[in-house]
């Protein structure tokens, strides 16, 4: 019967929306044959940097020098379960029990400054360019699918349509960042229109209505539990459609009574672009259209100075990493205010994966998303920290449920870097490595290479 039902499942005719479906129909199959192991990785990477003190749960103490260093000799390993999330960090208290805060890794030899720009990713200089392959780009090709990677981002200027600022396939290879939602919507999902099927997408950038009839057929071939997770998958594009359909009757508005107005004009606030980059990034996983997603929000030197209009912050970020106060705000509270968004959208993205079954469990069960600055530590960096936050684990190949782990000081026995990081996350997406990036020539005295033993399975 099994056996019947998966070349049924297989055989199913489908349409102009085939390479939308297709993933979906792929992961029932795989499911009835007992061998399905997805796997997807996210990077929300946020600029201007990470201070480690919004990254510190508020009941655990943060020893740290007067170089804004932390002060730990051993390693501490402790249960997130007692402990308050930072305020900067609220957003994803839901998920507590799913996270991993890490405080003490270093990349001295990215160099630091106001963006550590492809070095962030690549582990080396942030002068050198497009020196070498990025994680997120040696993630997709151990993990492949229709779109290797996808890039989305916001920069700090709403005009700008692509940009080069985080991610290389290799050396003098750069990666776009589409930091247009209407764009990256019609690139990531018109694409895959064939036919009449593309005019009518371009026509009304209405992705379900191409859909429609391949999912009236595809509804009459499942049971009740397969067309319950058709309704989540088919979820994501909904929201996506209805959206754009605002921004369309918006833009009839504006043709109106500003016949020049042109697509710039949607993507002016910060916030509102880079809540429907999050919603693109979300359907493009749920969908089956690419396994690693990079989120990057004002990264990448010049990038770093935009504002969040969105947030009722009236000038940069760049002018905030100097100190600078607003309507009664510190520069910290101000920071704080805006990690605080960009933590949320993070969480609403967990939130969509979780609520999509698969397998035994959820698509957010299968995931991993982690947070982090290209800045390091701070608006000046030194890279002498980079905190990052950790939120799922990848089926249970990463040890990440529920825990603070702050290892030792740059250059003390046990101290770890960026790169013991990323080989760890390419050993738990089965494409292990002993070293990624450039090695830091000052720690020569310490094991650089290896992933993070304390974060394996």
């Amino acid at each position: 019967m099994n056996l019947t039902r998966r070349n049924i499942l297989h055989g199913l005719s489908l349409g102009a929306s085939s390479v939308l479906l297709t993933p979906f129909l792929r992961h029932l199959s795989a499911e009835e044959a007992g061998r399905f192991e997805p796997k997807r990785i996210v990077f929300v990477m946020e600029g201007n940097g990470f201070n480690p003190n919004q990254a510190q749960p508020v009941t655990i103490p943060r020893k740290s020098s007067a170089q804004s260093r932390n002060d730990i000799s051993q390693l501490q390993d402790i249960p997130l379960a007692d402990h308050k999330l930072s305020e900067a960090m609220q957003p994803l208290t839901p998920f507590k029990d799913r996270l991993t805060v890490i405080q003490g890794l270093s990349s001295r030899i990215c160099g630091g400054g106001h963006s550590n720009n492809f070095g962030a990713l690549g582990v080396y200089s942030s002068k050198a360019g497009a020196f070498g392959e990025t994680i997120d780009m040696a993630l997709a090709k151990a993990l492949p699918s229709i779109f290797p990677q996808v890039g989305l981002g916001i920069s700090d200027k709403p005009e700008h349509s692509i940009i080069y600022n985080t991610s290389v396939l290799e050396r003098g290879k750069k990666v776009p960042t589409q930091c247009r939602p209407d764009l990256a919507y019609q690139q990531l999902f018109g694409s895959v229109a064939d036919g009449a099927a593309a005019k009518t997408f371009h026509a009304k950038t209405n992705l379900l209505d191409f859909m429609v009839d391949d999912v009236k057929r595809l509804q009459r071939q499942l049971n009740t539990t397969e067309r319950e997770k058709l309704g989540n998958y088919l979820s994501a594009f909904e929201s996506m459609r209805n959206r754009q359909g605002r921004l369309l009757d918006h833009h009839d508005t504006l043709q109106q009574n500003k016949p020049h107005t042109n697509d710039k004009y949607f993507s002016d606030v910060e916030t509102d672009r880079l809540e429907a980059q999050f919603d693109i990034g979300a359907a493009a996983l749920i969908s089956g259209l690419t396994n690693v997603l990079t989120l990057a929000s004002g990264c990448g030197d010049p990038y770093f100075s935009v504002k969040f209009t969105g947030l009722g912050i009236n000038f940069g970020k760049h002018s905030i990493g100097h100190g600078q106060s607003y309507n009664g705000m510190t520069w910290e509270q101000l920071s704080t205010k805006i990690r605080q968004f960009h933590f949320q959208q993070m969480a609403n993205l967990a939130d969509k994966l979780q609520r999509v079954p698969e397998g035994n469990g959820t698509m957010l069960d299968n995931t991993v998303i982690i947070y982090l600055s290209d800045a390091a530590e701070g608006h000046h960096s030194r890279c002498w920290e980079w905190p990052m936050v950790v939120l799922g684990d990848l089926g249970g190949r990463l040890n990440t449920r529920g825990r603070y782990l702050c290892y030792p000081r740059y250059g003390e026995t046990g101290h770890r870097t960026v790169a013991n990081f990323y080989t760890t996350l390419l050993h738990a997406a089965g494409a292990p490595r002993d070293r990624f990036g450039q090695r830091d020539p000052q720690l020569d005295h310490l094991d650089q290479d290896g992933p993070l033993d304390e974060l394996m399975t």
